[in-house]
């Protein structure tokens, strides 16, 4: 099962690793919804493709790779595992526990390399070949986001707001976004949008918002045009802030492989200019290929899952992702990082 903040997906690979079974699903983050809720959704959703696959309600999977939104930390990814084994025991004989950034690397590579989330939320993970990982963001909206779409979103209310307020003059007329943001959350006056900031607060509809700004930049409005290069220019730093961390291994064939997941990125066109030239700044001694993943990123937690258990899935990764952009190497210093060479 791979989640996201908003939605889960799950698929059910036989032994020559083809899919038999199918099913989606509301968000299964623990932090909102609460471990035993967390629980029930994925047994839910186990129990409704195991029916389409034509798997008896009784017999077990024989491994469930589950990476989903929210499960970083290994006491609680126990702790749901506990839960799943106890009021589900009949739901899988093995269990793997990671966060949704696992999947679909996974679903890329299997040695590892980068994942740069911009969906709902935004989160980077790294993972080198000998297990070791590093991450920038994941915090959240009250923390962090930076470059997703409740970011963007948040941002174009925010700057509205400060034109508005003569606290700060907005970049560009504000006159679309403030229609936009009107007609999104329905409302006439800014007062009318406290409530969803606050009582009302519902983060993947605030996100949506994200989708009618990139309509608008695509459009020409050079507000919202601006919105997303401040949000290439934060995706680039999430990447840089990592790259102290890769190891030689990973990147021996001289290239890292960067997999792209979420809602964000099909407004690459919007980020490219600022994204690339944020990177143009640091010198990088290897290429970032960017991939998007063709599949869903459940095919990485099934992978997952069978290796945690001793079995093999057969599986083709360049079956898996297409190639959104290669960053090609510069010549320049070296990256570094508290004063050492990486």
């Amino acid at each position: 099962i791979f989640s996201g903040a908003t939605h889960s997906s799950l698929v059910i690979l036989d032994e020559g690793g083809q899919s038999v079974g199918t099913a989606r699903g509301l968000g299964t983050n623990h932090w909102g919804i609460g471990i035993p809720e967390c629980a029930r959704r994925i047994a839910d959703m186990v129990e409704r493709a195991k029916a389409e696959a034509g798997i008896p309600k009784d017999s077990a999977l024989t491994s469930l790779g589950l990476s989903l939104s929210g499960c970083e930390q290994e006491a609680t990814n126990k702790e749901l595992e506990q839960e799943l084994r106890t009021t589900f025991p009949n739901l899988s004989d093995s269990y793997t526990v990671s966060s949704d950034t696992m999947g679909s690397m996974y679903t890329a590579s299997d040695i590892g390399g980068m994942v740069l989330i911009s969906g709902t939320g935004s989160n980077c993970l790294l993972r080198n070949p000998d297990g070791s990982t590093a991450n920038c963001g994941g915090w959240g909206n009250f923390l962090g986001d930076e470059g997703s779409a409740w970011y963007i979103s948040y941002r174009a209310v925010k700057v509205v707001f400060d034109d508005l307020d003569n606290f700060a003059k907005a970049p560009a007329p504000i006159d679309k976004t403030w229609a936009l943001i009107k007609e999104h959350f329905k409302i006439e006056t800014r007062h009318d949008m406290l409530s969803h900031c606050y009582a009302k607060f519902d983060k993947p509809f605030f996100a949506d918002l994200c989708k009618k700004l990139s309509q608008s930049a695509e459009d020409g409005d050079e507000l919202a045009r601006g919105l997303f290069r401040e949000a290439g220019v934060h995706l680039a730093r999430m990447i840089l802030a990592l790259l102290p961390s890769v190891s030689k291994d990973l990147v021996k064939r001289g290239d890292l492989n960067v997999v792209c997941v979420g809602s964000v990125w099909t407004s690459w066109k919007l980020l490219q200019d600022s994204f690339i030239a944020e990177l143009s700044k640091t010198t990088i001694a290897f290429n970032l290929k960017m991939v998007r993943i063709t599949k869903s990123s459940a095919y990485g937690a099934c992978y997952l899952g069978s290796d945690s258990a001793d079995f093999h899935t057969p599986r083709n990764y360049e079956d898996n992702v297409t190639i959104l952009h290669l960053y090609k190497a510069r010549e320049a210093k070296p990256i570094t990082r508290n004063g050492e060479s990486a």
